[in-house]
């Protein structure tokens, strides 16, 4: 079945009222909800987590950050029976089986198939290997992929080069845009939100997306982190614009996403004027670069350090 982008008003999202279930708690006060949506793609009720930080329910006058975080491509699925998927890494891995203590709200929404069911990684996965909450303690962490070969630089890649590169992946975060959009005002409207303190991050498939939704509407978020995914030049006028901050992450060793792609993007963002751009390389590291980014707490620090004007 072929989906169509669809372009319909944030307001048009929910057809039918949300219903909470019951929240699952721990003994520190987290809460992971899962909210029904009904998507503008199929127009079926789907499911997105929500994520309430420690201390949420203890302080009812405290309006708390925002973030949107957006899956790589192995935690795609119908948002039903297979979200929690999306718990395998990012910060509601971070939060909710490592217990990080993050003071956001957090947005995680599941990525339909659009057609990768039978992509390897995704057709021969399995439940058991979804991280689970353990009652006392966090699992150990998953070692980082193997890597091979020295370090090397990355070779150059002009704006001009990009002109015969794609600026997304297929079938990606930019076909569910208006259902992403809904989600936003849905937890604005719904709990204690900061709305000057929206903020956006994917990892791979979600990096890319993250660019998407910060080109498309860059008045909304803070501050955006793409991890392992980058930012096709074309998409940053907009970005410049609004003078979005950018915290981009690559691997040196990453064979899926080259961190040589990353340069023009960043290179046209500095370019139109943007005065807050950050370009960090893992160098030692492969594609899951995300594991040491979100384990860290220097992006948190410096997403909770803007507040949008």
């Amino acid at each position: 079945m072929k989906f169509k982008s669809i372009f319909v008003a944030a307001a048009c999202f929910f057809l039918v009222a949300c219903q909470t279930n019951a929240p699952t708690k721990s003994s520190s006060g987290e809460q992971l909800l899962r909210k029904d949506y009904v998507s503008t793609v199929d127009k079926e009720t789907h499911q997105y987590f929500v994520y309430l930080p420690r201390g949420y329910a203890d302080q009812p006058n405290k309006k708390w950050p925002v973030m949107l975080f957006l899956h790589g491509n192995g935690e795609r699925g119908n948002g039903r029976d297979e979200l929690d998927y999306v718990i395998s890494h990012g910060p509601l891995y971070e939060a909710w089986v490592q217990k990080k203590d993050l003071p956001f709200i957090i947005i995680s929404p599941q990525l339909p198939m659009f057609g990768m069911e039978k992509v390897p990684y995704i057709a021969n996965r399995t439940r058991a290997q979804i991280p689970q909450r353990l009652a006392e303690g966090v699992p150990a962490r998953d070692p980082f992929f193997a890597t091979q070969g020295p370090l090397q630089a990355a070779p150059q890649v002009t704006q001009d080069d990009m002109k015969s590169v794609p600026p997304l992946l297929p079938m990606g975060w930019d076909y569910v845009e208006q259902d992403l959009l809904g989600m936003l005002s849905a937890v604005q409207q719904n709990y204690r939100a900061d709305s000057s303190r929206l903020y956006l991050t994917g990892l791979s498939y979600g990096g890319f997306g993250t660019w998407y939704m910060t080109s498309k509407h860059p008045e909304l978020f803070a501050a955006v982190a793409p991890v392992v995914g980058w930012g096709h030049p074309d998409l940053m006028a907009p970005i410049a614009a609004h003078k979005v901050p950018v915290w981009a992450f690559a691997g040196g060793r990453d064979a899926a996403v080259n961190k040589k792609f990353f340069y023009p993007g960043l290179a046209k963002l500095e370019e139109l004027g943007n005065k807050e751009v950050r370009f960090t390389v893992e160098e030692d590291i492969a594609h899951d670069t995300w594991k040491r980014v979100y384990a860290r707490d220097d992006l948190y620090q410096w997403l909770l350090a803007h507040t949008k004007k």
